[in-house]
Formats: structure tokens, C-alpha cells, sequence
């Protein structure tokens, strides 16, 4: 009953530390994006990307608190570097290109909805858009309760004692964080407005699927269990699809 009294009151100072780090991420994203979409736009009179920022951050506080009771060690491993020691060669260079094909993909919307006005987005499609992204938020939590090892990089949590994730929404698809994902990635050039934001949308499924195939093949050769996994759940985004 002492330990466990113990534990309650260290977990506080425990995730303390996380904290400040979540909050101190958030902003730094949230500047990081804001001048890539607004220095692309040309101007700060941008209403839909006030929107998607705010409820991009405010949403990762949320989850992130969640973490910070329900889960610290994910909440640790979300919040680490896209570069680690222990993550697959490979990963380190997609993550990189992901890195810069995100920033450009904002850039570009940012010129298409504002600084050259290309695309006219009906605002109902808009509506849709951020519904889609609300779905995706949500669903990304119900992901985190079901597999407490879903960093954001490829690799075995040996200290973590990683084994395999094979419920909730991992009941139906390999993959259900990258198969939400998709609601976000077309949701956001609908909610900012851009048709050419969009039209990328393609491009980037094709690249979540190579790294969901190269993934399986990491966790197939290292983690225990994986491979019956496989032969158990087919699909990896949509179920009757992929």
C-alpha cells in the first residue's frame, strides 16, 4: 500500500519534465508552421490556417496530456527526436525527405489558397476537411490505448519491452495510425483551400505505404510474434483493400 502510495505521488514529478517538453513542441511547431504557411501566403489575414494551427495544437496538448496520465513512456518516445540510434538506416532518410516534403507541401498551399489565389475550395468542402482531421485526432488516441509502442520512428523498444500490438483498431489493419492519417492529409488542403495541396495527397499514400511495407519488414525479422501477426491480419490501411 506504501509503494503504491509512493508511486502516485512521483508520478507527478515523473512527467514533469514531459510536460514542459510537450508544451515547449507544440509552440515550436506551431511557429515552424505558421511562417511556412503564412510567409508563403504573404500575409497573417489567412482565417482557415489560424484554424487548422490552433486546433493542430490544441489537439496535441489534449492527447498529449492524456499520455501524460494514461501512458509517460509513449508520451517519452513521442516527443523524441526523428533521428534516434537505435531507429532503421532507412528511416532516418525518409523521415528527412518527409521532413522537407512537408514543409514544401504547406508552402505550397500557402501560395495556391492565398498569395496566387489558384484554388476556390468550396467552405462546405472546408467543413469536411477539418471534420476529417477531427476524426483523425481521435482515432490516433483510441491507436495510442492500443499500442502503448507506436513511436514515431522504426524500431525495436527492447528497454520498453516491446511485443506485439494486435488489438483494438490493430484488430482490423497493420497500420491504423498511417490509415487515419489519410483522413488528415486530405482534410487539410480541403480546410486550407488549396486543390494543388490536394492533388500531392497521392504522392504521399504511395510514401506511407513503402514505409508501412518496410516496417512490417523490421518488425517481421526482430519482434517476436510479428510474423503470426501477418498471417492473422492481411490488410494494412483498409480492410477489403490494402
Amino acid at each position: 500500500m506504501r509503494k503504491r502510495k509512493e508511486a502516485i505521488v512521483s508520478r507527478p514529478l515523473m512527467t514533469k519534465p514531459l510536460m514542459t517538453k510537450l508544451f515547449v513542441e507544440v509552440a515550436i511547431w506551431f511557429g515552424l508552421m505558421g511562417a511556412l504557411l503564412f510567409g508563403s501566403a504573404g500575409t497573417l489575414a489567412w482565417t482557415a490556417a489560424w484554424l487548422w494551427l490552433t486546433g493542430w495544437a490544441v489537439c496535441g496538448i489534449w492527447i498529449g496530456l492524456w499520455l501524460a496520465r494514461e501512458d509517460p513512456g509513449l508520451l517519452a518516445e513521442r516527443l523524441a527526436p526523428f533521428a534516434q540510434r537505435e531507429q532503421q538506416p532507412w528511416d532516418r532518410v525518409f523521415m528527412l525527405c518527409v521532413s522537407v516534403g512537408f514543409g514544401a507541401w504547406l508552402c505550397l498551399m500557402g501560395i495556391d489558397a492565398v498569395r496566387k489565389g489558384w484554388s476556390n475550395v468550396p467552405l462546405w468542402l472546408g467543413v469536411l476537411g477539418a471534420i476529417a482531421i477531427a476524426v483523425d485526432i481521435y482515432a490516433t488516441r483510441a491507436v495510442f490505448a492500443a499500442n502503448r509502442y507506436a513511436a514515431p520512428v522504426v524500431k525495436i523498444q527492447l528497454e520498453r519491452g516491446h511485443t506485439v500490438s494486435d488489438s483494438g483498431p490493430y484488430a482490423w489493419v497493420r497500420h491504423p495510425m498511417y490509415a487515419f492519417a489519410l483522413l488528415f492529409l486530405v482534410g487539410t488542403p480541403l480546410m486550407l483551400g488549396s486543390w494543388w495541396g490536394l492533388a500531392c495527397v497521392p504522392f504521399m499514400v504511395v510514401a506511407i505505404g513503402y514505409r508501412a511495407v518496410r516496417e512490417e519488414e523490421a518488425l517481421a525479422e526482430s519482434l517476436p510474434g510479428y510474423r503470426e501477426y501477418l498471417a492473422r491480419v492481411r490488410y494494412r490501411f483498409v480492410p477489403g483493400v490494402w
